[in-house]
């Protein structure tokens, strides 16, 4: 599996629009959050080994209707395990 991370620029006004999308609409998403600063979003995905990062941006993040402009950030090591919230136990 390969981690990606995505900073997400959008058209005014769509934001919550493009969150939305990328929650329902894309099985790779794994977290969105809107951010401060130059970009509106930050999306993880999850990758398979064999899925093309460059081809996936391209054509499932960069199409997603109110994307203007996006920022990729490729994950090399996880340091820490993925955290079920409010999962005290996993402390």
């Amino acid at each position: 599996m390969k981690t990606v991370f995505v900073m997400i620029k959008c058209e005014l006004g769509r934001t919550y629009d493009v969150a939305a999308f990328l929650a329902d609409e894309v099985p790779e998403v794994r977290s969105c959050y809107s951010t401060s600063g130059n970009y509106d979003l930050l999306a993880q995905f999850q990758l398979e080994a064999d899925q093309e990062i460059g081809r996936f941006i391209c054509t499932e993040v960069q199409t997603v209707p109110g994307v203007k402009d996006t920022y990729t950030i490729i994950g090399l090591n996880a340091f820490t395990e993925d955290r079920v919230e409010g999962d005290c136990d996993a402390l």
